[in-house]
């Protein structure tokens, strides 16, 4: 090989250790994208550690450590999270245990109701609670790139997008500027319990989360196999205004 030819190579290898230096990315996530070789990787893995070992654990775990926080911020009992030495730890890297789709309304604070700190909990949130393109893009990085072991979707009550999607199904009414969008989208999971007895917004709300759910489990082969290899769980949950308790539906 010329010496030009080692000079590139040479280079691209050093633009590629320090973008995973300013990322923070894992080398297992590395060699799932394809970009560095077996034993690059193998040698990489020997000498780095996570940001927060703490946070290496199986989905099970994950999702029985989440619960835990949750229970904490029901009864007030919230840690004292030291939020300085967080960040200190954090300037590596991030690998959170959870990746969070959930609504944008300003009464739902994932980060709060699973009594998480800096670095634990990756969030995706957008009105409604339901896949977009760049949400699910956003899910992909969480799991295949910095190793989230579980994915939750947070529907709670009283869901403006999902009433005003009723209005859109039943009323045919129209919204102005890109909420028609917001609307359209929820739409399958309100026509799927329209007649179910019941409140309709709070049967439209579990239906919504329920189809996230499934939607998840089949989008892309970067969630597949990892739910397939047991290193994965994608669960669904509904926020409970009055008391900040999560039920866990799917």
């Amino acid at each position: 090989m010329c010496e030009s030819c080692d000079s590139n190579s040479a280079s691209k290898m050093n633009d590629r250790r320090h973008f995973l230096r300013v990322a923070g990315l894992g080398a297992g996530a590395l060699l799932l994208a394809g970009i560095l070789p077996d034993r690059v990787i193998q040698a990489a893995e020997k000498t780095s550690a996570p940001p927060k070992p703490k946070n290496v654990i199986n989905p099970d775990e994950a999702l029985k450590r989440l619960m835990k926080g949750n229970e904490r911020y029901i009864s007030g009992n919230s840690k004292k999270h030291d939020f300085k030495s967080e960040r200190e730890a954090l300037v590596s890297g991030q690998n959170p245990f959870v990746a969070v789709l959930s609504c944008s309304d300003s009464r739902i604070a994932p980060e709060y109701a699973f009594d998480t700190a800096r670095g634990d909990l990756f969030a995706i949130r957008v009105a409604g609670n339901f896949v977009t393109d760049e949400g699910l893009a956003s899910l992909e990085y969480g799991v295949a790139v910095l190793g989230a072991p579980l994915i939750l979707v947070l529907g709670h009550e009283s869901c403006g997008a999902i009433e005003a999607g009723i209005k859109a199904v039943k009323e045919h009414t129209v919204f102005p500027g890109q909420i028609q969008k917001l609307t359209d989208a929820l739409k399958p999971s309100i026509e799927t319990v329209i007649n179910q007895p019941g409140d309709l917004v709070e049967n439209a709300t579990v239906q919504n989360v329920k189809n996230t759910v499934d939607r998840l489990k089949k989008a892309t082969p970067l969630l597949t196999d990892a739910l397939g290899n047991g290193k994965l769980k994608i669960v669904g949950g509904i926020y409970r205004l009055a008391t900040g308790k999560v039920e866990l539906i799917a």
